[in-house]
């Protein structure tokens, strides 16, 4: 009996229960809620840095059985309706469903989270996933709850939205049609269902089939073929054809193919247009990946898309609110080794990106905002607050200066030595933060730096925003002046207006209806 003693209890030091990073380093741990909050709206299930995607589920797992499920289903809603997340709202509600019945929370959460028709067989997939291994033979045991929240979910969608994805993949419209035994709430919807039975869906009229259409014909030269996309892309684009989604996603391809100096600008018009930007809710990185692949096209008109595309992010982000002159913001981005890691396999964003792409949007909305990025050491840079894309474009050029650790104490230990007195110290970063100049990792360096900092600075405030969602902090979150947000959207500075206003991240979801 070596554990069960109160002298053992007693005498243990007390470094031996501090928890760790994965760095080694000191770190606090999180309440079950906190730790969800963070690694949900953090989460890919990709694999990270320090975290495999099966690592992530498991975790989540975990601590939904350790949660209030009412929070676990307005966590879930608020992934999917605030942070325009998918695939981790989708596993949280088939989670959900694992660890609580015996009354309708499930069957609503998973309504609210399928918002998209292709959605009903993403659920599906990781239902066989999680609780069958990838048998979907197995389907047919599923649970009550999931399959009443997906009858709903079928009455949401006309056959537009049902073909256009239904696609080929471990689990089809037509099987969820016969799992989930929808009813139909009228005689059309019920002509509708009996098509996807049947397989009879109409072809939906999309850009991606007239573009795979052209692409099958023959064509007589190179040129020949050129002009026909030529072409194609100007009917696209003048008959409102594309969506902003796609619109953004295909800049170069319009560029590529010659279209017309009064198409594209009509796409300017569009992707600028005030009602378009708002509707199309994208994730503010969406518009950083478009201007990234217009930087290497040479063409006369790229000049023009880019600056559309620094009108749309500020557009999209005009209810943002920041801080005025009188407040005085450290804007501190992490640019470690850690934070390199793309935020889906076939992305070119990186997690860092997302870090300097929040730091650069709060950077826009305050007027008295010192900005600059930490690795091996801490470095300020003097940027323009009229640009936010081209922002991060400087931070891109310079970001070899400060090498790659992650050394967050840096930052603090520069405004000690200057005697800066902030009110807001902002952290990007995925939470990861360490001394790499020190052999012995004791407590938390950065810990000791707000102590002294808080001595000339005593009313400042330490704001985290992870972007990791590892599941521990840097510095204990309990403490009066040290916030946790979590998140890659602009929607996390909807958080931070409530940690303003005396709530926490956790009371902002909890305000979510069901």
């Amino acid at each position: 009996m070596k554990f069960n003693t109160t002298h053992w209890l007693h005498t243990a030091k007390a470094e031996y229960f501090q928890p760790r990073n994965h760095e080694g380093a000191a770190a606090y741990a999180m309440s079950p809620e906190m730790e969800l909050y963070s690694s949900v709206v953090t989460a890919s299930f990709n694999d990270q840095f320090y975290e495999t995607g099966d690592e992530r589920m498991n975790r989540m797992y975990e601590l939904i059985a350790q949660t209030d499920p009412v929070f676990v289903a307005k966590l879930a809603i608020y992934a999917r309706e605030k942070m325009y997340l998918r695939s981790v709202p989708l596993a949280m509600a088939v989670l959900l469903g694992f660890h609580h019945s015996g009354d309708a929370l499930v069957s609503t959460t998973v309504r609210r989270v399928v918002q998209r028709a292709d959605e009903i067989t993403e659920l599906l997939a990781c239902y066989a996933k999680i609780n069958y291994r990838g048998h979907t033979k197995k389907l047919h045991q599923l649970s009550k709850q999931i399959q009443k929240g997906l009858a709903q979910a079928f009455n949401k969608f006309d056959e537009y939205q049902f073909a256009k994805y239904d696609r080929k993949g471990a689990v089809t419209l037509r099987d969820a049609l016969f799992l989930v035994h929808p009813k139909a709430k009228d005689e059309a919807q019920q002509q509708l269902f009996n098509k996807i039975a049947q397989r009879e869906l109409a072809t939906p009229y999309t850009w991606e089939t007239t573009l795979s259409a052209l692409g099958q014909q023959t064509f007589k030269s190179d040129q020949a073929k050129k002009d026909a996309f030529c072409r194609t892309w100007e009917m696209l684009i003048s008959t409102n054809a594309l969506g902003y989604m796609a619109t953004l996603r295909n800049l170069r391809n319009m560029l590529a193919h010659d279209v017309s100096k009064a198409h594209i600008k009509q796409v300017c018009a569009y992707l600028s247009d005030e009602a378009a930007v708002l509707s199309s809710k994208q994730l503010p990185f969406r518009f950083l990946a478009a201007y990234r692949e217009l930087k290497s096209v040479q063409h006369g008109m790229t000049g023009m898309l880019q600056e559309a595309l620094e009108t749309a992010l500020k557009i999209s982000v005009q209810h943002l609110k920041g801080f005025d002159a009188n407040t005085k913001v450290v804007v501190a981005c992490d640019v470690s080794g850690s934070m390199q890691q793309p935020v889906s396999p076939r992305s070119k964003i990186l997690c860092y990106d997302i870090g300097l792409i929040l730091g650069m949007l709060l950077q826009y909305k305050s007027a008295h905002v010192l900005c600059g990025m930490f690795g091996d050491t801490w470095k300020t840079i003097a940027l323009s607050g009229k640009n936010i894309l081209a922002n991060i474009d400087e931070f891109y050029r310079r970001e070899g200066e400060v090498g790659y650790a992650t050394n967050g104490h840096k930052v603090l230990e520069d405004l000690i030595k200057r005697k800066y007195v902030a009110d807001k110290i902002m952290f990007f970063t995925d939470c990861q933060l360490w001394d790499s100049q020190r052999e012995a990792l004791g407590d938390s360096q950065i810990g000791a730096q707000w102590i002294e900092y808080k001595k000339i600075a005593p009313r400042a405030k330490l704001y985290l925003f992870d972007l990791g969602g590892y599941g521990k902090a840097p510095l204990n979150i309990h403490d009066k002046d040290i916030h946790l947000i979590g998140g890659w959207s602009d929607k996390v500075f909807e958080v931070l207006e409530a940690l303003e206003k005396g709530e926490d991240a956790l009371a902002h979801i909890q305000r979510t209806t069901l």
